[in-house]
Parts: C-alpha cells; structure tokens; sequence
C-alpha cells in the first residue's frame, strides 16, 4: 500500500498523533512543534543537504536534537578518497540554531566555532557556512547556491510503534542544481550547475531510543532528462507509505519497499551494495568510492555511528507507465546510521 497524502491539514492531531500517515508530491502537511506529545528534549529537528560533484562534496547539517544544538560539515575529497568531518556545539538553552516549521524556512546556527545560513529565495536557497579551524588549523568557508527543480519532491510522514506520539515528517529532494565555491586552506573548488548536484533531507519527529535508519539517494542526467532517487529502508511502521521514489523529468515515480544489501553481515562499505524491490521497478547495485564514516563525540548526551557510503549506481528502474531505464554510473550515495538518542 502507498497512500497518498493530496489534501492540505496539520500533521499531528489534540493528542500528538499523525493524522495521515503516508507520502506527498509536496510539503502538504503542517508541522506544529506545539502539537507534540512528547517533551523538547525528545524533539528532533534538522536540515540537511548534500551538494557537490564527482571531485568535491559537502555535507551540512544544522539541527535542534532536543539536548543540544549542533551545525555539523562533512568535507569530502572523491577522488582521493579523503575527508574531514566536524562539528559545533551549543547548548539548547543558548539558542545557537533557529529552525522552522516549513521545509522552506530561512535557517541560522551561530556560536564562536561557526555560523551556518540557509537563506531561501524562489526557486531555491542560498547557504554560506564559516567554519573556523574545520581542518589542520585551515578554515572552512562555503559558499553556494542551490536551484530546487519544478514539480515534485517527496513529503513523508509516519509513526514509530514503540510509543505512541512517536512519529517521522520529512521532505526529501533531489535534482537540485549547484554553483558557487567551497574553501578549504588553500584549496578553492568552484561547483558548475552542469554536473554539480544537492539533496535535501528536512526532518521533524520523536523517535524511539535507538533506531538504525537506512537512507539513500542520487542524481544523473538520463536521456536528456533530470533523473535522481530516493530511498530508505528499516523503518518502523511505514505500511501506509514508504519514502522510496523515482524523479525522472520533474515527476514523482512511487515505489513500494527497497532493501539494501551490503556485504559481509554490514561490515564491508567499500565492497559494492545491491538494492533490489519488492515491486521488482528498482534494481540497482552501487560502486563505492568513499566511506564517510563517522562517530558522535563521547561528551554529548546522544551516540551515533555512521557510514554514509559514495559511489556510482548502476541498474534498471522502471517508471509508473511501465518504461525501464539503464542508469549508468549515477553518482550519490547509501548509508547505514545507529542512533541511540
């Protein structure tokens, strides 16, 4: 089953339960933080986008996770197979990031380590980032502008079983364009629209305690057209609608549920990935180049584990009017995360 969502409503219901869980083309349902059941420190909120090519990527993250505020940037070197990742912190209480209820509101983090600004405009944002000593006592500083296609996105949202009140709303996106600068010391690379690609993951909800999400996602130019994916797997009850989708020319291309196989009982990131489905339209194996792998530092209230793995997806997906393209070689990324909040 994949419901969906097509009406406009709040998300959470008197008690902080989702009122229709299931899948949307855009933003439809309206997060209220106020409408949660659970305390503040439960609330997780974040913006996430990774932008950049087959040399250079970036991932930035800037979040509210209830017991402290974090902007958090991944520096990735492709074709070396090099990477920096770091983070600034702020206590909640200090109020170093403002987040928002829409998937298209202006975001800010500030502390004396960094400052992050995700500024909208139509048609896209803009992100600037400053990020002090990010590397070897070398300064990171961003500078990029991102173009969000027209048509379709993916709205998801669904509830956890392990408590009531537990819930996930998240807008995905991909295809989205890129250009401007990224510098690292001396390092200056500048991104071309032409080959340089963003995602987008906006993310509101109260989890469980410990939880091991899945997440994956790519974008390439097929038949002349924008193509790009979604997809995660090991939720909990996502029966009304999964967040898996298929973006080919501006149009959104359901699918039902992907499980992603990675060798070696889940140890072996760098040996390649295979994804297959249940409604046999995404058959995908994916060649890592790079394993972002990473650990939350000791002295914060949360752990997390993850190995956020680059590479090129090569296979068949097969569109709701039944068409079936080869993609060759389309570059993103899958990851495995464990979180204990």
């Amino acid at each position: 089953m994949q419901h969906e969502v097509t009406s406009e409503h709040d998300l959470l219901d008197q008690n902080g339960n989702l009122i229709e869980p299931g899948w949307a083309r855009r933003p439809l349902q309206h997060y209220n933080r106020e409408a949660v059941a659970h305390p503040a420190d439960r609330i997780k909120e974040w913006n996430y986008f990774f932008f950049g090519d087959e040399q250079y990527g970036i991932g930035l993250s800037m979040a509210d996770v209830g017991a402290f505020h974090r902007l958090s940037c991944a520096f990735l070197d492709f074709k070396n197979d090099w990477q920096v990742n770091n983070m600034a912190f702020s206590a909640s209480a200090e109020g170093a990031v403002e987040m928002t209820a829409s998937p298209y509101g202006d975001v800010h983090f500030r502390n004396d380590q960094a400052e992050g600004h995700h500024r909208y405009r139509p048609n896209g944002l803009d992100i600037t980032v400053r990020f002090k000593n990010f590397s070897d006592g070398n300064d990171l500083i961003v500078d990029v502008s991102l173009e969000t296609p027209p048509g379709d996105s993916i709205e998801h949202a669904f509830h956890f079983a392990e408590e009531p009140g537990l819930f996930f709303h998240c807008h995905k996106q991909t295809c989205i364009r890129v250009s401007g600068t990224v510098r690292l010391g001396d390092l200056t690379h500048t991104y071309d629209p032409a080959s340089a690609y963003a995602v987008k993951d906006w993310g509101r909800g109260v989890w469980p305690r410990h939880t091991t999400p899945y997440w994956g996602a790519a974008n390439a130019v097929v038949d002349g057209k924008d193509f790009g994916f979604n997809i995660g797997y090991r939720y909990s009850d996502v029966e009304p609608a999964t967040e898996n989708v298929i973006f080919y020319d501006g149009v959104a291309h359901k699918l039902e549920h992907v499980v992603f196989h990675i060798q070696d009982n889940e140890t072996a990131w760098m040996k390649p990935w295979t994804f297959t489905s249940s409604d046999g339209r995404f058959e995908m194996t994916m060649e890592p180049v790079l394993d972002r792998s990473s650990v939350a530092p000791k002295d914060i209230k949360y752990s997390a584990v993850q190995h956020q793995t680059f590479g090129y997806f090569s296979g068949t997906v097969i569109l709701d009017d039944g068409r079936k393209l080869k993609i060759d070689r389309a570059f993103g990324f899958a990851e495995k995360l464990i979180n204990d909040w």
